[in-house]
């Protein structure tokens, strides 16, 4: 049930690589699980494709007023592409959505209705992939990383590799901007005194093609990441500021 969607302005944000055979199905979907909610854009980031990415896009959204395109001239990973699509985003509320298409567009709804349900603005929803339609590596692959950090940061979060997330647009600007800082968006929204809550959401088999990421890179990569972050978390400067016209 859909419980007062048309009130909430959202922003889809997509950051695509080289996923050209996966855009039209993505988008499709979205349009068709949108069809209830008037308010919302949908904002992509072509982060450097090398493939007709842009052909597709271009073609398929003429004709769309809630669509915004842009290109990087090359690839500046994926944390980049969502910082630049979130900075481009209309809305006070932002959707992500992985742009391979195993992030099921059908499941914004229920983060929507939940974000109503706890009526807060300062708060991350992260969805959790219960059911994956992934092969054994992949997995394999997640639930080490995952494993390791959640028990190191604590973040709250049993699946933050999951593509689909919901948060306000001023918590995420808040941030401090940084190589890979999207694995890290829940451990980062609860050191900047956000409450952050996992969804159960579904799961898409990949449409076509195959992962980009390979299991020992991104592992050793994601080590090394919460190094950093470990590091940051201590020197963070967060500060509430009282209102100056109160006494």
């Amino acid at each position: 049930m859909i419980n007062q969607i048309n009130l909430l302005e959202i922003s889809i944000v997509i950051p695509v690589h080289n996923e050209a055979e996966n855009i039209e199905f993505l988008l499709n979907r979205i349009i068709k699980s949108m069809q209830d909610i008037g308010n919302y854009e949908i904002v992509m980031v072509n982060d450097g494709s090398s493939d007709n990415t842009e052909e597709i896009v271009k073609k398929f959204s003429l004709g769309l007023n809630n669509f915004t395109y842009i290109k990087h001239n090359y690839q500046s990973g994926q944390s980049v592409a969502l910082l630049t699509g979130i900075e481009a985003s209309k809305s006070d509320w932002i959707i992500t959505l992985d742009g391979d298409g195993q992030n099921d567009p059908y499941d914004i709804v229920k983060l929507i209705n939940k974000k109503n349900e706890i009526k807060s603005n300062n708060l991350l929803l992260a969805g959790h992939r219960r059911k994956r339609k992934d092969n054994i590596y992949k997995k394999a692959q997640s639930k080490i990383a995952n494993s390791i950090r959640s028990f190191i940061l604590n973040d709250n979060t049993p699946d933050t590799g999951c593509g689909i997330k919901l948060f306000n647009k001023s918590l995420f600007l808040s941030f401090p901007k940084f190589k890979n800082m999207h694995r890290f968006l829940p451990a980062l929204a609860i050191y900047f005194g956000a409450k952050v809550y996992s969804v159960e959401v579904n799961h898409l088999p990949r449409y076509k093609g195959n992962s980009h990421y390979g299991m020992w890179g991104r592992l050793f990569a994601g080590v090394f990441d919460i190094i950093g972050i470990l590091w940051l978390k201590n020197r963070l400067i967060i500060r509430e500021l009282q209102d100056k016209n109160q006494k």
